[in-house]
């Protein structure tokens, strides 16, 4: 059986900064900000991920980001039958790179189902081991039914990466598990892949902490918020990194895709593969 390292490699192409750009749907049917039919968040979706495929990036996440506020850890039945048919829709335009779907706020087991129905590749999950308080209330660990889920329903080519002290999020009831211990915790849980965040959406992560979980796990590491041009030699030690706001006009995750920003941006990424050096820390 291929190692989760392996089976990223597979999927990605590259052992490191492999991008992964953000789709963020507009407002699903049923909730507070929906203004767009099902047909038109479609198009839109699908046109992201040909502005994505043609800039080279390596793999697209599909998310519904405008759904605010979110529900805690259970959504409707519309919105997993409606990012079903996006996902296989974006499936369809992006291929044969990979894609993967993240359902907010924690609705782990309805991204696997997606995953599964669309024949995605992986799935990006909260609260995957120990509890926290997020903005929609207390999130707790969800890997042995997750998991347990996946297998039920097949869907064992799904990976699972997994954020472990979570942007948006307290952590003060865990404040004596450090995140080497938690990502070694997901480790242990079978996790495909670690996400390490900033504070909030597009802010970086803490340079020190990647360093000390790359040095501390055997699964993929990626990074989760606030990657930027100026910013990429720090992180691209990283297996992955998820990227959204920073390719948004004028750094905005609700703003349309900046094409001439990504464009430089993967140019800077293509230039590092060619000559690869050593990631240079900032600490």
């Amino acid at each position: 059986m291929a190692t989760s390292m392996e089976r990223f490699i597979h999927t990605f192409k590259h052992k490191s900064a492999a991008v992964i750009g953000m789709i963020h749907l507009k407002a699903l049917p049923g909730t507070p900000l929906n203004n767009h039919g099902v047909k038109e968040i479609i198009d839109i979706a699908c046109n992201e991920a040909r502005i994505y495929k043609e800039a080279g990036v390596d793999g697209v996440m599909v998310e519904n980001m405008h759904d605010l506020p979110y529900l805690h850890t259970q959504v409707g039945p519309e919105i997993t039958a409606t990012m079903a048919i996006i996902c296989s829709e974006v499936k369809r335009v992006f291929q044969p790179g990979p894609v993967g779907v993240q359902v907010l706020a924690g609705a782990n087991k309805h991204a696997m189902a997606i995953a599964n129905a669309a024949n995605l590749q992986f799935i990006r999950a909260e609260g995957f081991v120990f509890s926290h308080v997020a903005d929609e209330g207390l999130m707790n660990a969800c890997a042995g039914e997750l998991l347990r889920y996946r297998k039920q329903i097949g869907a064992e080519n799904v990976m699972v990466f997994t954020d472990i002290k979570k942007k948006h999020s307290a952590h003060a009831i865990t404040e004596d598990v450090n995140i080497i211990e938690t990502a070694k915790a997901a480790e242990l849980f079978l996790s495909n892949g670690v996400i390490i965040t900033g504070t909030s959406t597009g802010q970086p992560a803490s340079v020190k902490q990647v360093k000390s979980v790359l040095d501390s796990v055997h699964v993929p590491v990626l990074i989760g918020s606030g990657v930027t041009m100026e910013n990429l030699d720090s992180f691209k030690a990283a297996q992955g990194l998820i990227i959204g706001s920073y390719f948004k006009r004028d750094g905005k995750w609700t703003n349309d895709i900046d094409a001439d920003k990504l464009k430089r941006f993967m140019e800077k990424v293509t230039a590092i593969r060619t000559n690869p050096i050593k990631a240079t820390y900032i600490m």
